[in-house]
């Protein structure tokens, strides 16, 4: 029978819920247990998957289709588990179920109401995580704050969970923030206090609390935290901000997180194996070289909405021991000022996904500047549509080639609808979505990167290249290098003559893992550090302040000497603060 650990969150939003869920998943994987995580959203939308990425970042998408919360791309790369349809649940995805129910006479004529109703089939989300596949615990993250009105019913229902599954199959952990104030140099207490309370209002006790801060709680703070908010001081952990992410299953292994989830949950005590990983931050922390990697796109005032393309080039970067510096270029800018302005010192560029015209011309701008000064270029799903658009304008010739998704009257539609998506009304959940089989090209750079000769990949799109121009496009130097088993749908592309050229139909970010760096992505920084080499042996490139400092760093273990030492003056000051 599986157990159960609940994740909530207080205070404020994005608190780091899933950071801390997902770290949990890697220790408890790292001591040989099998987990599953499921992320309850309290949003009225069926899924994200017609959200503005302005409002909730990334969509990503599962290998089995679903379009989930960007927290699952966190799962995936801490854990090395992939998710499913079943790993994200919202408020919407359960009242359509609930009012299905009831519309098929389920309830036999009953009142429908939030409890039992609503709660019953949260809870029954939650078991078909645990069936599915047998794991010996099972994650549950909620998502928003406690308070919320929209999250009540979730809340509700993981208190009643204890009850139906036993006191000691359970394990409520809260997520709350502990600020510093300046200009009192205190650390106080009182939000965590108070959100704690909030959640006692509603029949929780959480068992851990991990608060959030910019340094180190001090004992006497924890001891205050366990007196006021009825928690063991063993289980008041610090979850102090570190420089990168995945310092963070290393920094709750330090605080003890895995192991008092195992003794409240009365399961064996494990050594953890974490050295993979502790060599993973170590090569992110000890990076020799550095390269400028530009992403062109349409929501960069809000970069979540590109965060698995974030961490797999941060992933290629740990590969070749490069740390990733990214500037972000609204595309519409470029509309404006034109590409060199923007792109001209850069050591790659990668055009990412998106939906609508706005700033379109942009990234085929962008696409067009990587391709005649030969500057490593990658790109992802709407990237690979606007590298198709910009050779059919330029090399071809055909001036008023687009896709039919921006200009249906077009007369060059060289990207046009699939044929299966004519007749699509709805949007949620309507696209190609999911894992598909692509076919590589022997000898292509594609094939030679991947090493196999079909690779599965996810997808996201209602629009694919028009086959009718296929032939010209070969006959003038295309190199279609990846297309469907059955060669009808093209998958990727790329240029012969270029030293890193490729555009790929499919989302390759989604597969990407800091301890198995996507292939594409590995490719894309190694050309990068290749002319960032060659730029700077040439004298064509001075060494950037940002190379200077990088290099000025100091090593990992010095780093870490430095960081124990403030953690002891700042232990001591807070020490002495309280006292007096």
């Amino acid at each position: 029978m599986a157990k159960y650990i609940f994740v909530t969150g207080g205070v404020v939003s994005s608190i780091g819920k899933g950071i801390v869920a997902a770290s949990l998943g890697r220790l408890l994987k790292s001591r040989d247990y099998s987990i599953a995580i499921l992320k309850l959203d309290p949003y009225i939308n069926v899924d994200p998957g017609t959200m503005s990425p302005f409002q909730h970042g990334e969509v990503f998408v599962t290998e089995d289709g679903a379009e989930t919360d960007l927290d699952l791309g966190h799962y995936e790369r801490f854990t090395d588990t992939s998710m499913s349809k079943l790993s994200n649940v919202t408020t919407g995805a359960i009242y359509q179920g609930v009012i299905n129910k009831e519309r098929r006479g389920d309830y036999q004529g009953g009142t429908v109401q939030v409890i039992p109703h609503i709660t019953n089939e949260i809870k029954e989300r939650i078991h078909r995580v645990a069936n599915n596949g047998n794991p010996d615990l099972v994650i549950v993250e909620i998502g928003g704050t406690v308070g919320d009105i929209e999250s009540l019913p979730f809340i509700e229902a993981i208190r009643q969970f204890r009850k139906d599954v036993g006191r000691q199959n359970v394990v409520y952990m809260h997520v709350t923030l502990m600020p510093w104030i300046a200009s009192a140099g205190e650390m106080k207490t009182k939000p965590t206090q108070h959100s704690v309370k909030e959640l006692q209002s509603v029949g929780i006790q959480p068992d851990i609390l991990v608060c959030r801060s910019d340094r180190p709680l001090p004992q006497n703070i924890k001891d205050k935290v366990s007196e006021f908010c009825n928690v063991l001081p063993e289980c008041v952990m610090t979850g102090q901000d570190v420089k990168s992410i995945y310092e963070v299953p290393l920094a709750m292994e330090r605080e003890g997180l895995a192991e008092q989830v195992l003794r409240l949950l009365g399961m064996q005590q494990r050594q953890p194996d974490l050295r993979s990983w502790q060599t993973l931050v170590e090569r992110l922390y000890r990076s020799e070289h550095h390269v400028e990697v530009a992403i062109v796109g349409k929501y960069v005032r809000l970069t979540d909405a590109y965060l698995s393309v974030i961490e797999a080039l941060k992933h290629g970067g740990i590969a070749v021991n490069s740390n990733v510096n990214l500037r972000w270029i609204n595309s519409e800018d470029i509309e404006a000022y034109g590409a060199d302005k923007f792109l001209k010192d850069v050591h790659a560029i990668v055009v990412p996904g998106g939906f609508g015209l706005r700033g379109v011309d942009g990234k085929v701008a962008a696409v067009q500047y990587a391709r005649d000064r030969k500057i490593p270029f990658l790109g992802l799903c709407l990237g690979m549509q606007c590298a198709v658009i910009d050779w059919a304008r330029n090399v071809e010739k055909l001036s008023d080639a687009n896709s039919a998704e921006f200009d249906p009257e077009s007369k060059n539609p060289v990207i046009h609808l699939l044929p299966e998506q004519q007749d699509v009304v709805n949007l949620g959940g309507t696209m190609r979505l999911g894992l598909y089989a692509c076919r590589l090209v022997p000898n292509s750079l594609v094939h030679n990167l991947y090493n196999e000769s079909v690779v599965y990949e996810r997808h996201r799109h209602r629009y694919e290249f028009n086959n009718a121009y296929r032939s010209q496009f070969i006959a003038a130097g295309y190199l279609i290098s990846g297309t469907s088993p059955d060669g009808r749908l093209v998958e990727a592309i790329e240029l012969t003559n270029h030293p890193y050229f490729i555009a790929t139909q499919f989302h390759p970010e989604f597969q990407s893992r800091p301890s198995s760096p996507h292939p594409l992505f590995q490719g894309l920084i190694k050309a990068a550090l290749d002319l960032q080499q060659q730029r700077f042996a040439n004298g064509a490139e001075l060494e950037s302040s940002a190379i200077l400092e990088h290099l000025a760093e100091q090593k990992y273990d010095q780093q870490q000497e430095q960081h124990q030492e403030q953690q002891q003056e700042q232990q001591q000051e807070f020490a002495s603060a309280t006292s007096a």
